[in-house]
């Protein structure tokens, strides 16, 4: 039991050596949101302040800043702009997201539309964005726009075909694949692959890190999907089984319905066809789980992208930066929080 505990200890330690070596800059990205996100409007300024004050592993804009810290980017603030700007895409669509949900508890806390219901969340969502879209002309660099442009686009994209497949439990992994890429490995990749167009990098460098943000992003969502039937499991801020009664189809199910018997199959389309399912229907599906040993079969998947990830770096000179970037792919899979 202590060797898995030193495991997991050392795993975590990766996102906090990524955050301790760009730490001083972090603090300039936080301030640089709060300033850009005051408001003379009442409402705005204190859903966003609520918002900023429920915190966040800031994952995104640390990417930002660990990739253009390895690709040798020191002067200037445009790290600190675009990370902060890459945060302000990721918070958007969470507001969105709680929404669409109807999410009532975020990182430990109520969601904002719990708090003022659905149509200011939409709006505090719109008014992130314009903000973020603001930042992205200030950078004057026309591949940044195009790159965050793009990307904001194909979240949604991706939101919207999340939606168009809720509830269908025999839906095909390449499905499952496409939304996750498009929801949540997009920005990943657009904030690694920032870093180094702000150091001026030759394209193999840039789509490198690209690659890297990219495949890193599959794992940390494969790991998030995972985490929400693992009732083994109890994190901070996370709710066991919040997919599942949202009807919302990811990998752990996907899996359990391909290895599932035709009567089980049946019962798991009777449970998802459902507008609410119950505690009962959670423990029945919770016992396949079990059964079939879905969780250890996601995390085999996952394995794969954390290769892909990892590997990616090998094009950059060995660093300190490049060893806690290549460490962090194993952080997004055994997370404990």
């Amino acid at each position: 039991m202590g060797t898995v505990v030193q495991l997991k200890n050392q795993i975590n330690n990766s996102y906090f050596q990524l955050k301790n070596s760009v730490e001083d800059k972090l603090l300039l990205v936080e301030e640089k949101i709060r300033v850009k996100l005051a408001s003379d409007v009442e409402l705005a300024q204190k859903m966003t302040g609520y918002h900023l004050d429920t915190g966040g592993k800031r994952l995104r804009a640390l990417l930002t800043l660990g990739s253009a810290k390895l690709c040798g980017y020191s002067k200037g603030t445009r790290d600190i702009n675009l990370a902060a700007c890459v945060e302000l895409i990721h918070a958007a669509t969470l507001m969105h997201d709680d929404v669409i949900d109807n999410g009532s508890v975020r990182r430990g806390k109520k969601t904002l539309n719990k708090i003022w219901d659905n149509h200011a969340s939409v709006l505090a969502g719109d008014y992130l964005l314009s903000r973020c879209f603001e930042m992205m002309v200030e950078d004057e660099n026309l591949e940044v726009l195009k790159l965050l442009s793009s990307t904001s686009s194909k979240i949604a994209q991706g939101e919207i075909l999340q939606l168009q497949h809720k509830g269908e439990v025999d839906m095909l992994e390449e499905t499952y694949f496409k939304i996750i890429s498009a929801k949540t490995a997009e920005l990943f990749a657009a904030a690694t692959k920032v870093g180094a167009i702000l150091a001026d990098m030759k394209s193999k460098e840039k789509e490198a890190l690209e690659f890297y943000g990219r495949n890193l992003g599959l794992t940390f969502q494969i790991a998030d999907d995972t985490l929400d039937y693992n009732s083994e499991l109890k994190l901070f801020g996370k709710k066991i089984g919040k997919d599942f009664f949202e009807g919302k189809i990811t990998i752990p199910i996907i899996i359990l319905f391909q290895k599932a018997n035709n009567v089980e199959k049946e019962m798991l389309r009777e449970i998802f066809s459902k507008n609410n399912r119950d505690e009962n229907d959670l423990s029945y599906t919770f016992s396949l789980i079990k059964k079939y040993d879905v969780i250890k079969a996601c995390y085999q998947k996952a394995e794969h992208f954390i290769n892909l990830s990892s590997n990616s770096l090998s094009i950059f000179d060995d660093s300190e930066q490049k060893n806690i970037l290549q460490k962090l792919t194993s952080f997004s899979l055994a997370r404990n929080f």
